[in-house]
């Protein structure tokens, strides 16, 4: 017990002195030893290598996953498994339940009404669009998010160590020179060889001999930031890889999915929309959106390369005249942005007068609102008595 006493006041002492000097170095009061170029180059570019790599590393977690506090706890979860040393159980992705959720409201639905039928294949490209995100999460965590948690909690704290020890071998170089210039001064008033300089000068080799050797173990330690940057710069290629695969599954899913879309239901958004006007109050005979039906239609045996063709050669929208008969008003269900001057620019909600002409692709009507006219898709209109 009476060691203990004796050493924590003796580290207390060496605290408070270390600390004065400190301060008088601040105020210009006391002489302070200056580290070599190289080293304070060393230490200021150690210095910007942790401040952007903490910032890289948080960032990238918030993209990784950018709501932290959700009803999963996520993050504390990660934290309580990385503390307890045990392997992170696989989290369900939020497209994988968007999918999960999608499926079971086709099973209320009816799996075989058109709604039902398309919710479950939408579903099961969700749950592969998660199982993807899921993979890259893994892959990017293991690859690029560790590294850089390792230099940040394992190198730079040796590195911080270090620095902090060089830093107290320097204050105690300091205190030494202190005193043996003072001892000097007392000796020279005194006109003869005191004791006490030849303390302070062995005391000041014995410093200087530490500080040497620690800024020397500092030096290489902070030297070795040129392989983490070269090993960071390996994971980043890693990282990058790992996010051109993810989108390219993603985009591939898609392309998939718009192909099975088109392919299972062609004819499910004209008739829906059919649906729509005929609950609007439109009679149950032929839909309108069939050119066949609609007065002034080109016969049905013409073939439908020929007609787009047709549509393309020679449809010129500022031609195009009305018929006497078969405009109708259509409700907007949705914006669409015209892409290119043959197109109607819609605005959702807005009422606009439609109608089709002899040639025209079925998929399309023309459209007039005030003196614009042009193109605009059926899927995104509601047909109005």
């Amino acid at each position: 017990m009476d060691f203990n006493v004796k050493k924590l006041a003796s580290d207390a002492g060496v605290f408070f002195t270390r600390a004065v000097q400190y301060t008088e170095e601040k105020l210009g009061q006391a002489e302070k030893t200056e580290l070599d170029a190289h080293l304070e180059n060393l230490i200021a570019r150690a210095d910007c290598t942790k401040n952007w790599t903490e910032k890289i590393f948080r960032q990238t977690e918030v993209l990784l996953q950018p709501n932290p506090i959700d009803q999963t706890g996520a993050r504390i979860e990660e934290f309580v498994y990385e503390k307890l040393d045990k392997k992170l159980p696989s989290r369900t992705t939020n497209a994988e339940l968007l999918g999960q959720y999608m499926q079971d409201a086709a099973k209320e639905f009816g799996p075989g009404t058109p709604y039902g039928s398309t919710l479950i294949t939408v579903g099961e490209y969700q749950k592969r669009l998660g199982g993807a995100e899921r993979e890259f999460l893994h892959t990017s965590a293991i690859n690029f998010l560790t590294p850089l948690r390792n230099f940040l909690e394992g190198d730079w704290k040796t590195i911080s160590k270090e620095r902090r020890l060089l830093e107290n071998r320097r204050l105690d170089l300091d205190v030494c020179k202190a005193r043996l210039k003072k001892a000097k001064l007392a000796e020279a008033k005194a006109a003869l060889w005191s004791e006490e300089v030849d303390k302070a000068e062995h005391e000041l080799r014995l410093a200087q001999t530490e500080f040497d050797r620690q800024a020397e173990v500092t030096r290489l330690l902070l030297e070795g930031i040129s392989s983490t940057h070269v090993n960071h710069l390996r994971c980043l290629h890693e990282f990058v890889e790992a996010q051109a695969a993810y989108y390219a599954e993603c985009h591939k899913h898609m392309q998939d999915l718009q192909k099975e879309l088109s392919s299972a239901n062609g004819d499910t958004f004209p008739n829906a929309f059919a649906v729509n006007a005929s609950t609007s109050g439109v009679s149950s005979g032929p839909t309108p959106l069939s050119t066949a039906t609609l007065p002034g239609a080109s016969s049905p045996s013409r073939p439908p390369n020929a007609s787009n063709a047709l549509e393309s050669s020679t449809l010129k929208i500022e031609e195009v005249k009305p018929p006497a008969t078969g405009t109708r008003k259509a409700k907007v269900l949705y914006d669409y942005d015209a892409a290119d001057t043959s197109e109607l620019s819609l605005l959702a909600d807005e009422l606009i007068t439609v109608y089709t002409v002899p040639g025209m692709d079925p998929d399309w009507l023309i459209g007039e609102r005030g003196n614009q006219k042009g193109k605009v898709p059926v899927t995104y209109l509601e047909l109005l008595s």
